[in-house]
């Protein structure tokens, strides 16, 4: 028979604040007064590594299982559906320094050129250059403030004054929420006694907004905002014994006095049960779909969280005769 007793049961990156803009301003200003010609800002301080949205975002690799038994923890998901690409690995940015993906425009330092690993920013004040020339504040090494100089240029750098990447912003207002990876329990449980081969086995996962959404965010930069909507469109259950079961919801809990006590489960089980004796390792993973829209573009990201796993103990089903 089968039986269940359980329970029910970020961010994005900060910005260097006020020291380093104080930092930046007054190097700047300390140099343009005393030579008005360019030369090197040493000042022993590193810009921010930020990653908006690049790698998986803060407060996202919580892999705790809901269940009697605390289970082994999984990973920390965060990986694009294999069979859709996206993902959070910010493939499709635009901007990178080292392999890891950088803002394409910073408040304090201007736009980024790929072609050098600098940022860009026109000096203020504006030292005397020749005709049809600028100073620009060049800061290289994706941002490294001790590598900043001031450099003449006929001409602004590629990428300069680009507007925001929508898709960029779109990946800020996803690592500013966590979408929670599954808390899974199952029916048979271990804890509570053996199943048998060939019986159903209900599963189910933990709802809220968090774990299946809809969640929303948004991120604005220079007058464009791009908003979001996170939700799961699936939740694939890998058996333990090399079966798949894909689900569109969070499952039904079981009851064992519930009036489907003993049957198939309503929305999400393994109908034909375990055909050998032995012990299962469950786990579930979500994927997840993150629409966004803003700029007069739009696209998707795609994401997924993994469970820990939850062990299911089967036993032979045996014949009484008399």
């Amino acid at each position: 028979m089968l039986t269940w007793g359980g329970r029910g049961v970020p961010a994005r990156p900060t910005r260097a604040g006020t020291p380093r803009r104080l930092l930046l301003t007054a190097g700047l200003a300390l140099l343009l007064a005393l030579t008005g010609v360019p030369a090197l800002l040493v000042t022993g301080a590193s810009a921010r590594a930020g990653n908006p949205g690049g790698e998986c975002p803060p407060g996202q690799n919580d892999c705790n299982v809901w269940d009697d038994e605390p289970g082994t923890p999984g990973g920390p998901g965060g990986g694009g559906d294999p069979g859709g690409g996206g993902g959070n690995g910010g493939g499709t940015a635009k901007c990178q320094w080292n392999g890891r993906v950088i803002p394409c425009y910073d408040d304090l330092l201007g736009w980024f050129n790929n072609g050098d690993g600098c940022y860009y920013k026109l000096a203020e004040p504006q030292p005397t250059a020749p005709e049809g020339q600028q100073w620009y504040v060049r800061t290289c090494n994706g941002g490294d403030l001790g590598e900043q100089s001031v450099v003449l240029r006929d001409g602004p750098p590629p990428g300069y004054g680009a507007p925001p990447d929508p898709e960029e912003l779109a990946r800020r207002a996803l690592a500013s929420i966590s979408l929670l990876p599954p808390r899974v329990a199952v029916a048979p449980r271990r804890s509570k006694g053996p199943g048998l081969v060939g019986l159903p086995v209900w599963m189910w996962a933990s709802g809220g907004a968090s774990y299946f959404g809809p969640l929303r965010a948004s991120a604005s930069d220079r007058g464009l905002t791009v908003e979001i909507t996170a939700r799961v469109t699936r939740i694939v259950w890998t058996m333990g014994d090399g079966t798949k079961v894909t689900c569109t919801g969070p499952g039904t809990p079981y009851a064992a006095d519930g009036p489907r006590a003993g049957r198939t489960s309503p929305d999400c089980g393994y109908d034909r049960g375990y055909a050998r004796a032995g012990t299962y390792q469950v786990s579930a993973t979500t994927f997840w779909t993150v629409e966004w829209s803003g700029g007069g573009e739009s696209g998707e990201i795609a994401q997924s969280r993994v469970s820990g796993t939850v062990p299911v103990q089967i036993n032979e089903l045996q014949v009484v005769t008399r």
